[in-house]
């Protein structure tokens, strides 16, 4: 028999299964809460079952947890992580500490949906590194598993209450992965992370964005946008090609009018898309729409001609938007002095092995 990875399944399939197995469907709520509840990382720190039940679960579960290769911490808080996986492929995992800065009690956690990503952005250290597959629905909680097992070791009241799809890869292209995930996260036995707290971010592919209104109307949605022009989009977000700014709105607007939430646009200033013309484009884009727009410093990355531009230029920009009545702010940088965007840990380590 092929085992299944305990971190992939719902509380329910986890009570079938253990029923077909010869075992009370209690043993299943059992296993679902020390696994996704209690970040175990083996089956001995189980307490309320026996060795013999043990004996058996192990026999078609697996429970694996991520090989920690290097963390990262940096002054603001921010902590980045980079996990091996069972095939040896790594990922990236960051955490964001918002509770010192005595703005809002936040711990959100940033994680990945793919090893690399088939997207290619101009400005991605992941995409630069190309796309090797999908993660697993198990290999997407553990993200959130693993570092909250590491965290509480800490400060055993230590909870993730956010999530955000925005590390390696385009989340729409795992989608099925991604959703399922977010039900085991939110589940009552497990993190009980609010479905409004977590939020999905794509580069725009178009069909997703409509499916995820009708699936789970209260996710939240991010687009990465970083340009009103098409002509630019095309180079610096390839799928652009695909699903062009025209449809990506039509979307956009529709995913709004379904669920009654805002859309949020990552907008990563660098030289080429801080100037009127794009302001005035994000403009023409926006008004009217349920929308906010978070200005994203861009990140160096090695590899990516993208510069970041003056902070008088960035400044301007906002103000632009500001005249025109569109919710602005500049995104909160966290973990520049470690590396934490996307992908790029990483390739420094691909680069050291090198």
């Amino acid at each position: 028999m092929e085992k299944i990875d305990c971190r992939s399944l719902l509380e329910a399939e986890l009570s079938e299964l253990c029923f077909n197995n010869g075992l009370s469907k209690f043993r299943g709520k059992q296993i679902f809460q020390w696994v996704q509840q209690k970040a175990i990382a083996n089956w001995e720190e189980i307490s309320n079952i026996s060795h013999a039940d043990k004996e058996r679960i192990s026999k078609f579960l697996y429970l694996r947890s991520g090989k920690l290769i290097r963390e990262q911490k940096s002054k603001d808080g921010t902590r980045k992580y980079l996990f091996e996986l069972g095939d040896g492929e790594r990922i990236e995992t960051v955490l964001m500490d918002y509770e010192k800065d005595n703005i809002r009690d936040r711990q959100t956690i940033c994680i990945s949906t793919q090893v690399g990503c088939p997207v290619g952005c101009a400005f991605c250290a992941t995409g630069l590194e190309g796309f090797k597959r999908n993660l697993t629905v198990g290999e997407i909680t553990g993200q959130v598993l693993d570092v909250l097992r590491m965290l509480k070791q800490e400060d055993s009241a230590f909870r993730i209450t956010n999530v955000v799809f925005m590390g390696m890869g385009e989340p729409f292209l795992n989608y099925e992965a991604v959703l399922k995930a977010i039900s085991i996260l939110n589940s009552k036995n497990g993190q009980k992370i609010g479905m409004r707290r977590m939020t999905i971010s794509t580069s725009g592919v178009v069909p997703k964005i409509i499916q995820l209104a009708k699936d789970n109307p209260q996710v939240g949605l991010a687009i990465s946008l970083h340009s009103s022009q098409d002509e630019l989009r095309d180079k610096l977000i390839p799928i652009n090609r695909k699903y062009p700014l025209a449809d990506l709105m039509t979307a956009c607007h529709t995913y709004s009018q379904l669920t009654k939430r805002r859309v949020t646009f990552e907008y990563a200033l660098h030289d080429e898309n801080t100037n009127k013309t794009e302001a005035q484009g994000l403009v023409r884009l926006l008004q009217g729409m349920a929308a906010h727009v978070n200005l994203i410093p861009v990140n160096p990355v090695s590899g990516s001609k993208v510069r970041r531009p003056t902070k008088e230029k960035m400044l301007r920009f906002k103000k632009m938007l500001e005249e025109a009545k569109i919710a602005v702010s500049f995104r909160e940088e966290k973990g520049i002095d470690i590396d934490a965007a996307c992908g790029q840990l990483r390739q420094r380590l691909e680069c050291e092995k090198a």
